[in-house]
């Protein structure tokens, strides 16, 4: 029987927003898929669809990887920042040494900034009733 090859699979989880990305990096050809559709489909702008690849092109390892990427929440551009967050984690834990760079150009960095939630007594977050002197 001949032995097989064990394909090694680096996990990495990105959040922006309400949106969350699940990216699998694997030994490739450069492959980019999101929710089982090439990224170029996916994503319609060309800002979109270079800022997603943005930590690959720092990095220098564009076409090492195939990129297999589960999103859901949030809109496009909120998916576009967690993919990025996503892809930037995997490739930290694959070496070590493409930290600084990353770190450089803001590629690990969360972006905290979520909806405020709404209080009682309240009509939203911070929409109150309407004042009346009577």
């Amino acid at each position: 029987m001949a032995e097989q090859k064990k394909i090694e699979t680096i996990y990495g989880l990105g959040r922006r927003k309400s949106s969350t990305a699940r990216v699998h990096l694997r030994a490739g050809t450069g492959k980019f898929i999101i929710n089982g559709v090439e990224k170029d489909k996916y994503l319609k702008t060309i800002e979109l669809q270079a800022s997603v690849v943005g930590p690959l092109k720092v990095t220098g390892l564009s076409n090492k990887f195939d990129i297999i990427v589960n999103v859901h929440g949030g809109g496009f551009k909120g998916q576009a920042g967690a993919i990025i967050l996503g892809i930037s984690r995997s490739l930290l834990s694959h070496d070590e040494s493409v930290g600084p760079k990353l770190k450089e150009y803001g590629y690990l960095t969360r972006d905290s900034r979520m909806k405020e939630r709404k209080k009682y007594g309240l009509h939203s977050a911070r929409r109150a009733t309407q004042f009346s002197k009577r």
